[in-house]
């Protein structure tokens, strides 16, 4: 042997052609069938040696001329990349020569630090759909189909790197043929970890009401499913990142008893739809379709189509609905018999936390379902649903909620990030964190608002997987201004606790600078405008802000203007109702009074104007309060049951105006009656109630809304002298605001949307991050 070893040294030393080499591939890379493709690459190319999965990337050794390596480094990472590999770097080294008999796939990992991006889940592959229904293949109808192509991967992994036994897949033992496959280079499921079939994979339980169960086996729970829908009962059913709640979406008494159970009055439902044939009822778009289609699956505002009036009780009074494809073989199972649409929305009580314990729907869900489907793979770590929505007219793609098949991974352009571990707490209302390890960022899904336990203690448990999974220690903890958030709070424990660095940042300035981050504007010469509009943040005075400008020059954010001030009373009921935000801005408007005090009882109306003359109130320059106060004024909306209602009401108002004059024209209140470079939300008021009073046609005063509001930004923009200007905020999710500002703008400016980030406070998390980054320049600078 020792003299076979000598021989083989010595034939590589004569051909000098012939040299080893090292590629490590960095990203995300695992979990996505590279490793399967490298091997069918280097077979191909007649290549010896190995490739692995590690605690940082994917790493290759094999030997081959130079010309040769580079076109195999050529051919897998950039002609034949994996559809769902996100490369971040490739580094292709020679090394000392090495003796290689054949191409093998190794398991053995030498990293000592984890130093790579996690894998989000994949949405079933056209392929897996064409092995479910076809009844000649052994996995026919089996609801937890996958491949090397899609699947389960952030929801299920315990440890790093990828591999079946560091995900909640390693108790299933695979059967023989699921063996052959993962063995056999030719296969779709060579090296695919979560590969299961009917004989050794996962199994469904179904429980009713009473915790009983039922019975386990599969078709006869697919049969019980459509037999509970059709009599308009509620089935829970386990998906990839929790439960989610299900009925017949035509059934109106089932909508409407899941509402009453599920507390949610009258926000949106989510519907799920067996296939793109039954959006005949929506105006749908290529880039709408594209979206429904990929790999994420998210839901997916669409436009209905006028008059519709099917799926009653669903998105009442909304101009659009979300709609998802199956993105999970259990639901394309299920929806491809039923072949209706189906209500599909997180299972929990409204506003908590997504159910994604077995044990915890036992508890919970019996509580608001007629049954209950499990099964026996754990998922590891919860994901509500993302949702996306693309801009009627200039087709601007808004992140509602960045969650499954989104999160966590993030990868811009930006290069020089620090080199210590930053931990970001995010907000409270739309939480997420943000973690900076090993110059690698990572972005949690959505976590709720933190005011509920259940969102509370899912936030602490995703983030402990998350430093545990990366073994991530923070050097620094970053949170925002506000000291009653949760996340400020745990932030603050946090740093106590591990003695590191606690360095808080403004509401409004994280926002801008996630823009500034995503589009990577942070070394950018020239000034650049941020209009940052949302709820509430609290500001640099004490008040809350909410409709801000900043100017971002030289590392340095500076407040150049805000909506004038007005009285924030009741804190969260202000919120709540809009008629409270009416009764704040028109105070000082008497021509008002009559028409408002209409809206209260003479209890109500004595109470809170007298809260109103306090000399002391706390104040606000809130847009989303002016919004609500808007949506109030015009008769839409006095009180609201969830966050943005009035709002989204007061947008379809406007729309209906600019549909019917296809945007030819975009109509504005009087300049002698408004100053648009003064930013006074009373005088806008004032102008809506001259119209209303005048009987203008309120679809029409809600355009002049919108339109006042691209005039105050361009006013702005003007006389800060900024041909740049950036959105972030709460605010910019209303579609039509996105189109006009585009429309009326992009000619003179160039304007920086959201992308990969939700413009609501989901990216306060990144720009607390982004913020820290750009004060440590200021410093070497």
């Amino acid at each position: 042997m020792f003299i076979l070893l000598i021989i083989l040294h010595y034939d590589l030393l004569i051909d000098k052609a012939i040299k080893s080499w090292h590629l490590h591939v960095s990203g995300q890379v695992q979990g996505i069938g590279f490793r399967p493709l490298v091997y069918k690459v280097a077979n191909r190319f007649e290549i010896n040696g190995w490739v692995k999965n590690d605690l940082d990337g994917l790493h290759i050794e094999f030997n081959a001329r130079e010309d040769v390596a580079n076109k195999f480094k050529e051919e897998i990472t950039v002609s034949s990349a994996p559809l769902n590999a996100r490369i971040t770097q490739v580094v292709l080294a020679e090394i000392s020569i090495q003796e290689f008999s054949d191409f093998r796939i190794l398991h053995d990992d030498t990293a000592k630090e984890t130093n790579l991006l996690l894998t989000p889940d994949i949405a079933l592959c056209q392929a897996c759909k064409d092995d479910l229904s076809n009844h000649g293949d052994r996995r026919y109808d089996y609801a937890f189909i996958s491949c090397s192509h899609c699947g389960p991967r952030f929801s299920i992994i315990e440890d790093l790197p990828y591999d079946r036994m560091n995900t909640s897949m390693d108790s299933f033992k695979l059967c023989s043929d699921c063996l052959a496959e993962y063995s056999n280079p030719i296969e779709r499921r060579y090296y695919a970890q979560i590969n299961s079939c009917p004989s050794c994979g996962i199994m469904m339980q179904l429980h009713n009401s009473n915790k009983q169960l039922l019975t386990e086996d599969a078709d006869e729970i697919v049969e019980l499913i459509m037999e509970s829908w059709v009599q308009g009962k509620i089935v829970a059913i386990k998906g990839i990142g929790g439960y989610l709640l299900t009925c017949d979406a035509a059934h109106v008494d089932a909508v409407v008893s899941l509402r009453e159970r599920k507390k949610r009055l009258t926000k949106p439902f989510a519907i799920m739809v067996p296939h793109t044939g039954h959006l005949n009822n929506f105006e749908v778009n290529s880039l709408e379709l594209a979206e429904l289609k990929n790999h994420v699956s998210p839901i997916v505002l669409l436009t209905k189509t006028v008059g519709q009036i099917l799926f009653t009780g669903i998105a009442d009074g909304l101009d659009s609905v979300g709609i998802m494809l199956p993105y999970a073989p259990i639901f394309k199972v299920l929806l491809d018999k039923f072949q209706k649409p189906i209500i599909a929305t997180s299972a929990n009580v409204s506003n908590a936390a997504i159910i994604y314990k077995d044990n915890d729907a036992q508890i919970e869900l019996s509580k608001i379902t007629d049954f209950i489907v499990s099964n026996n793979r754990s998922i590891v770590v919860p994901q509500d649903d993302s949702v996306i929505k693309i801009t009627p007219k200039e087709k601007q793609k808004i992140i509602i909620r960045r969650s499954r098949g989104l999160a966590p991974t993030f990868i811009n352009s930006i290069q020089n990030w620090p080199s210590e571990t930053i931990m970001c707490m995010g907000a409270q209302l739309k939480s997420t964190f943000s973690l900076l390890h090993k110059k690698n960022v990572y972005i949690s899904q959505y976590l709720g608002n933190l005011d509920h336990f259940e969102s509370l203690h899912n936030y602490k448990v995703v983030q402990k997987h998350f430093i545990d999974l990366l073994n991530a220690i923070p050097t620094v903890i970053v949170i925002d201004m506000h000291p009653d958030y949760q996340s400020s709070v745990m932030g603050a424990e946090l740093s106590d606790s591990i003695h590191n660095s606690l360095h808080v940042v403004q509401h409004h300035e994280a926002h801008f600078s996630a823009i500034i981050g995503e589009h990577n504007l942070i070394d950018d010469a020239d000034p650049i405008l941020g209009v940052m509009w949302d709820g509430l943040g609290l500001g640099d005075d004490g008040h809350m802000w909410g409709g801000e400008f900043f100017i971002y020059k030289d590392y340095q954010f500076a407040r150049c203007c805000h909506l004038s001030y007005f009285d924030l009373i009741l804190h969260d009921k202000m919120a709540k109702e809009p008629r409270l935000s009416a009764l704040s801005l028109c105070s000082v408007i008497p021509e008002a009074q009559n028409f408002l005090k209409e809206k209260f009882s003479n209890q109500e109306w004595k109470i809170y104007s007298k809260l109103i003359a306090e000399p002391d109130n706390l104040k606000t320059s809130s847009m989303g309060r002016l919004f609500d106060a808007v949506s109030s004024l015009l008769g839409i909306m006095d009180k609201q049951t969830f966050e943005g209602e009035a709002a989204m009401h007061l947008e379809v108002s406007a729309r209906k105006y600019f549909s019917n004059t296809n945007y030819q024209e975009f109509p504005c209140f009087d300049h002698d009656k408004i100053a648009y470079h003064d930013l006074r939300p009373t005088d806008l008021v004032t102008c809506i109630l001259f119209d209303l009073f005048k009987g203008v046609d309120k679809n029409l005063i809600a355009a002049k809304f919108h339109v006042s509001l691209v005039m105050w930004i361009e006013a702005v923009a003007d006389k800060e002298q900024c041909e740049k200007i950036a959105f972030s905020g709460g605010v910019f999710q209303n579609s039509l605001l996105v189109d006009l500002i585009i429309l009326c703008l992009k000619k003179n400016y160039k304007l920086y949307f959201h992308e990969q980030l939700s413009s609501n406070d989901e990216n306060i998390s990144f720009g607390q991050l982004v913020n820290y980054m750009i004060r440590n320049k200021l410093i070497e600078n």
